[in-house]
């Protein structure tokens, strides 16, 4: 049961982005950060065909409750293609993460220069944020919580087979009031 505990923590993990440390220029990325990227792209490349599709780019981003018109979400994936086929294979993936939180590295470092807000509390509501957005990533209907068939989908999702006592079994641990279904303060609180 801890490895399926782990898994879950390892999704939620890649989808919130959590790093401990930052992926700056010039720097390459650490092992766990390599490896959360990874899980990403699998969750990203849906059919497993070793390529994201600006569908499935685009899928995923909905999920999330991003809406981005389909002519950028084209754009992005041409402009991280090598080929500029408008698709990407895991290596132009991590290689296109690291040029994104470079430059919002930079971004953050000359916008804190000039501002006087806490970085503890940009902390925090970074990671509220990022664990909002994984939260949404599971509960696919959007009713604010995570079902036993949601949780299935998204164990699927990672290549993670599991059976139906498993799926049982996960759902006991997180649902805290054992209503039958995760909602957001069970998920932060499994996951941090």
């Amino acid at each position: 049961m801890s490895g399926f505990y782990s898994q879950i923590k390892m999704l939620g993990a890649a989808l919130i982005g959590r790093r401990k440390s930052s992926v700056a220029k010039g720097k390459t990325l650490t092992e766990e950060e390599i490896k959360d990227l990874r899980t990403a792209f699998d969750l990203l490349d849906r059919d497993q065909d070793g390529h994201v599709t600006p569908e499935e780019l685009q899928f995923m981003l909905r999920n999330l409750g991003i809406h981005v018109r389909d002519e950028l979400i084209d754009d992005l994936l041409r402009e991280a293609s090598r080929t500029g086929s408008g698709l990407i294979d895991e290596t132009e993936f991590l290689q296109w993460v690291a040029r994104i939180q470079a430059l919002k590295d930079d971004s953050n470092t000359s916008s804190s220069s000039s501002s006087s807000t806490n970085p503890a509390q940009s902390a925090d509501d970074d990671l509220t944020q990022d664990l909002v957005a994984a939260f949404r990533v599971f509960d696919r209907d959007g009713n604010g919580y995570i079902t036993r068939d949601e949780l299935k989908s998204a164990m699927d999702m990672i290549g993670e087979n599991v059976t139906e006592y498993q799926l049982n079994e996960m759902l006991e641990l997180a649902d805290a009031d054992k209503d039958g279904r995760i909602n957001y303060e069970e998920f932060a609180r499994l996951l941090l």
